[in-house]
């Protein structure tokens, strides 16, 4: 295989189609996002339509995770070695087939696969989204880039729990809970067409092969964790499932120790190890682990405390997350192109204690209120909250991913992604304790509202403590990314090579 990388840059400036390639693919980013927290909304819905069992309800949820975390550094490295481009268009292909078969599926078993399936299909496409932007764009640009990213972040984070509900509450042509899944179809058949057309094609500038041991591994670790995380708390907390998650870092090491055999053969790891000896890159990976077990924490008690803890329906919880999603898309925009280049990593640490005070706020608020809490009166704390989001998301991608080398920015994506899921994953574990841990098992009706209030308020506090964990571990970063710290040099380069189909 060789290089597919070549300069698109002429003496009349760059192709301008990057800017149509990188909406179509942050159009796909945004589609898994909000694919990821739609579901949750339309439950209900999809339990009374279907018929569906308790366990096959968390199997429609569950099944997308594993599949997604578990392929999310294959679906990177395939990138890097057959081009970002032909992957990213199987797994946008894959995944609208996949929300087709969602949509249509005629019972929960069907419903379950197609999950599955779509999960895996994100992992193919998802690594793709940073991987293209980072060979694509030049240094120089890239911090407008990653702006943007942060945005779309912070719209997916909340426009899922938004759009399923007004998706479920329209019932569209009496489609129900399917048109969560049906309205990925024409978004899907337009990114495969437009992505055809204008994405420029890369890969590794040198041949790679796909180290299937290494697949096993990884796959077989992360399911080993994962699984007994999602599964932890309702069936009880079995004592095989602390094994697993044990036998899980053993299979991990392993992994370590292959790869770095297989690195030292023939140069094609699937793990791309040298990575971590790049300091931006292992302490950004460490910060965005922390990171997503506070999203997943969060994110989560939220929804439980409006819905069930306030009575609030589908609907009005949807509209209250909108300041929040606001805030971190400003935020975001501001962080990169604006704040970063002046202040550096003091901008992300900003936002790790700005977010800590919008919780601690949040939970004040909570208390105050009680039960009679108001949307309008949550309005204040989202928006701290999310403006300390924004002020994260973007700079910390752009931070871990500036120092990666060209080639192994597929994996490094892959890395980057699969990390978020795992603290996500950690943050949905530690629920079980810090949220129904001090919920009774038998609660009569008058007692829900209080006892999931008294909850949210407890979580609330872990979410602060582990905001003040990442503030301390943000003093790992670089003091500037190498992104901004190479200046006028690199905003003056004008023949940066991009790519070519």
């Amino acid at each position: 295989m060789t290089s597919t990388e070549t300069p698109l840059s002429t003496a009349g400036g760059t192709d301008r189609r990057r800017w149509f390639a990188l909406a179509i693919v942050m159009t796909a980013a945004f589609m898994d996002l909000v694919d990821v927290t739609i579901v949750n909304i339309a439950i209900p819905s999809i339990q009374r339509e279907s018929g569906a069992s308790f366990s096959q309800i968390q199997w429609i949820t569950a099944g997308y995770a594993l599949a997604f975390a578990a392929g999310l550094i294959t679906g990177g490295r395939l990138g890097d070695i057959h081009g970002r481009k032909r992957i990213f268009l199987v797994g946008i292909g894959g995944f609208t087939l996949a929300s087709a078969l969602c949509g249509l599926a005629v019972n929960p078993e069907m419903l379950v696969a197609s999950r599955f399936l779509q999960g895996a299909m994100a992992a193919l496409m998802v690594p793709q989204v940073l991987s293209i932007v980072h060979a694509t764009f030049p240094a120089h640009e890239r911090g407008k880039v990653f702006g943007l990213f942060g945005a779309v972040v912070g719209l997916g984070a909340v426009s899922g729990p938004l759009l399923g509900a007004l998706l479920t509450e329209w019932n569209l042509f009496g489609w129900e809970w399917r048109s969560i899944f049906l309205i990925n179809l024409p978004v899907g058949v337009a990114g495969l067409i437009l992505g055809s057309r204008f994405i420029t094609e890369s890969r590794a500038p040198r041949a790679l092969k796909l180290d299937l041991v290494g697949v096993a591994l990884v796959t077989l670790g992360l399911l080993m964790l994962l699984y007994p995380l999602i599964r932890g708390r309702e069936l009880g907390w079995p004592v095989w499932g602390y094994v697993s998650m044990a036998g899980a870092l053993v299979v991990l090491a392993a992994l370590v120790a292959y790869e770095r055999r297989k690195s030292a053969i023939d140069g094609s790891p699937l793990v791309e190890l040298s990575l971590f000896r790049v300091k931006s890159f292992a302490a950004g990976i460490a910060v965005q682990t922390v990171f997503g077990v506070a999203l997943g924490v969060f994110f989560l008690v939220w929804t439980l405390y409006m819905q069930v803890g306030l009575g609030w329906s589908a609907l009005k919880a949807g509209l209250t997350g909108v300041p929040f999603s606001i805030a971190v898309s400003v935020a975001a925009g501001m962080s990169v192109q604006q704040l970063v280049p002046r202040f550096g990593r003091k901008v992300l640490q900003a936002g790790a204690l700005v977010m800590a005070a919008g919780v601690l706020l949040y939970l004040w608020e909570s208390g105050h209120y009680g039960l009679g809490i108001t949307p309008w009166q949550m309005a204040l704390p989202l928006v701290v909250m999310g403006v300390g989001m924004g002020l994260i998301v973007a700079p910390l991608t752009d931070a871990i991913l500036s120092e990666v080398p060209r080639e192994h920015s597929g994996s490094a994506s892959g890395l980057l992604n699969t990390v978020q899921q795992m603290g996500n994953a950690l943050g949905l574990g530690l629920v079980s304790v810090v949220f129904f841990g001090t919920i009774g098992d038998r609660l009569r009706p008058d007692q829900v509202g209080p006892a999931f209030a008294d909850a949210f308020r407890n979580s609330l506090g872990w979410v602060a403590a582990v905001l003040g964990v990442i503030f301390l571990l943000m003093f790992a970063l670089p003091k500037r990314p190498a992104l901004h710290a190479e200046g006028e040099q690199a905003a003056t380069e004008s023949k940066e090579p991009a790519l070519v189909s």
